[in-house]
This record gives structure tokens, sequence and C-alpha cells, in this order.
């Protein structure tokens, strides 16, 4: 297989990595809201870690913390576009890191995005299931959990410099130093 072979082979297979992520993380999030919804709907709360984590059901309208909960259109556009330009975007990773992490954003972006386009109040409008309650300081779920470690790993690789394309790697260094071509000669 030749260099440019190689270098398609596996950007289809990051991509392939990238959407089974997103994917996992899609399934599992609303899995679980749906486990939230028909267990925790009569008001119960369930002690996981106390005091630490309790999960209780809650209809989000905003975005964290509640922020803009008349803005639900907003957020449903942002999270739309989010979604595009990340499938966009992803398309030539060959770096794991990068593609896994891009799908952890896109699978909670993806996940949201489902909630405010056919939950209750309506198209466009919908609320996000939130259902693990963070000691009263805020109410999430797996998709929030999947979105704040994805942009954690993607400040990493970019603060490390990882490169997402292997186009974007750095050349390799000349082997002769620092010198310019005629004091190598």
């Amino acid at each position: 297989m030749e260099g440019g072979d190689r270098i398609v082979g596996t950007v289809r297979s990051r991509y392939r990595w990238f959407l089974v992520w997103a994917a996992v993380v899609l399934v599992v999030d609303q899995a679980t809201k749906y486990w939230a919804e028909r267990t925790l709907s009569d008001g119960r709360e369930i002690e996981v870690i106390p005091p630490l984590i309790d999960f209780r059901l809650v209809y989000n309208p905003g975005a964290a913390f509640s922020i803009g909960e008349s803005m639900t259109w907003v957020f449903a556009i942002a999270a739309a576009a989010a979604v595009v330009g990340i499938l966009y975007y992803a398309r030539r990773v060959t770096s794991l890191g990068w593609a896994l992490a891009l799908g952890a954003v896109l699978g909670g972006a993806a996940s949201h995005l489902g909630d405010r386009l056919f939950r209750e109040p309506g198209f466009a409008r919908g609320h996000v299931v939130d259902f693990i309650d963070y000691n009263g300081f805020f109410v999430g779920n797996v998709a929030d959990i999947a979105l704040v470690l994805g942009a954690i790993v993607l400040a990493l690789l970019t603060f490390r410099e990882v490169p997402l394309r292997a186009d974007d790697a750095p050349a390799p260094a000349d082997k002769s130093g620092d010198r310019s071509p005629e004091e190598a000669g």
C-alpha cells in the first residue's frame, strides 16, 4: 500500500471510529433518558453517591445551568450547525484521538438536537431531559458528560499539537541540521 492509499485507509478507519463512538454516545444518552423518564417521572429521587450525585428528572429548555430558557430554538439551530460542522470537519481525520473526541462531541450534540426537535412542548422548542443531579450544582445527562470530556480531549490534543490530519503534521526535520544547502554542500 502506497503512502496516499495508507492515508485514505486511515481516514476511512478513523471516520468509522468517529461515527461508531458518536452513535454509542447518542444511543446511551437516549436510553438513559428513556430510563429516567420511566423511573423518575413520579418525582422520585435516587441517591447514587450521597451526597454528590442523585438521579432526579428535570426538563431543561435552556443551555447549561438552564441559561437562555426562552431561546430553545436558538440552541436547536446551534446544535444542528455543530452536527453539520463536525460531520464535515471529521471526514479527513487521521488521528484516533481526534476521531473519538469529535465523536463524543457529535454524539452529545446530536442527542441534544434530537431532544430539542422532537420532545415537548414542540418542534425546535423541545426540552432536554436531564437527570444526573450533581449535588444541586446542576443537573445534566450522559450527552453533557460526553460533550465536556470530548471538549477536554480536544483542548489537550490542540495543546499538545497533535495533528488532526496526517497532512497537518510538521515536515520531517532535515538530517543535515540547520545549515543551508550551500553550507551542507
